[in-house]
């Protein structure tokens, strides 16, 4: 019908008023739950900075109580496994600091934050800012008392060897499945006298009998440290290099992520370095060639109604980040896994 006088009426009469104007059922039911009685939102720019900005809730670490929480949100400001440039320490503190990520994801149709019951209840506890191999153990501790509550836990790092300890928290009673995205297969051996490292995580989940290689898919791998990663193909590793995601596709590479996890409790992994570094130069070893934001965006969102039992978004060092766009993809990439989290059967 053409336009006319009388359809401007109408648009007139229906969304003129001082009112939101949304009638649709489907958006109607989302403003709901973020529109407060008086018609307003929170601001972005306001308050006390939190994940998402979602509720702070503190647990004690000695005697933790969790409460009715079905995911909680923590920070892991550890960066003493890094193999080139420091700083993901900051990362946390970063991704707090982004404004305006959610609250509605349009593509999955659902508002997370008050979907679930979710808080940031902080960082890890760390007893040393030297020692790695203590810090994995707090981390690890942490991460158990929010497995043993029936909790899911979405961690914020750090370097990526803070997936190590949060796998055998994880895993300790069934090796998990795991959707790894990355430039690196992360899988290397001993390194200047330590296994702890960042390139080495996998590759101890695995030893460690926490980790199912043949549940694992590595998405995005690239560089010039292939020769150091025999582990993960040895092991029975799937892994999807990043120069054949444009000959497969996204949906192909979906599917095949969703077959090898199957219908078993998976760990969703995302390194801020899985982008190439014209979307994210704020990390610690960036590979050109990498994935954009479009692509993992697609990437993630397929994978709604996997048996998600955890995940993390690691390595956003925003010293390197003038812009902060890193920490805003990562951000928008933790505020996608936790929109996972509302349809994955691990959720009391």
């Amino acid at each position: 019908m053409a336009w006319n006088e009388d359809k401007l009426r109408q648009l007139r009469e229906k969304y003129g008023g001082d009112g939101a104007g949304i009638y649709d059922p489907r958006f109607r039911k989302v403003a709901d739950k973020i529109f407060s009685k008086s018609g307003t939102r929170a601001a972005p720019f306001v308050g006390i900075p939190t994940f998402l900005d979602a509720p702070y809730r503190p647990v004690d670490h000695d005697a933790p109580d969790f409460g009715d929480l079905q995911v909680a949100m923590l920070g892991v400001p550890m960066d003493l496994g890094v193999t080139n440039r420091p700083g993901s320490r900051f990362g946390p503190r970063a991704l707090r600091a982004i404004e305006r990520i959610g609250p509605y994801n349009h593509v999955l149709d659902c508002a997370p934050l008050f979907d679930l019951r979710v808080a940031d209840i902080g960082d890890v506890r760390f007893a040393s800012r030297y020692g790695l191999e203590s810090s994995h153990q707090d981390i690890e501790r942490r991460v158990g008392q929010i497995v043993a509550a029936g909790v899911l836990p979405l961690s914020v790092g750090g370097d990526h060897s803070i997936t190590y300890p949060i796998l055998k928290a994880i895993g300790k009673k069934e090796p998990v499945g795991l959707i790894h995205i990355d430039a690196h297969c992360d899988t290397g051996g001993p390194f200047d006298q330590t296994r702890f490292h960042h390139g080495g995580p996998f590759r101890n989940a695995v030893l460690d009998g926490v980790l199912d290689p043949t549940r694992t898919i590595q998405i995005g791998i690239r560089g010039s440290s292939e020769y150091l990663w025999e582990f993960s193909y040895a092991s029975g590793m799937t892994v999807i290099h990043a120069e054949e995601v444009t000959s497969l596709g996204i949906p192909a590479i979906v599917e095949k992520a969703r077959a090898v996890v199957g219908d078993g409790p998976a760990y969703l992994s995302f390194d801020v370095d899985s982008l190439d570094p014209s979307f994210a130069p704020g990390t610690g070893t960036p590979e050109i060639g990498g994935l954009t934001t479009r692509e993992v965006l697609e990437l993630i969102r397929g994978l709604k109604g996997v048996n998600l039992c955890g995940g993390d978004v690691v390595e956003v060092a925003p010293q390197y980040d003038a812009t902060t766009n890193t920490a805003h993809a990562a951000a928008q990439v933790l505020f996608e896994i936790l929109s996972l989290m509302v349809f994955s059967p691990r959720i009391r």
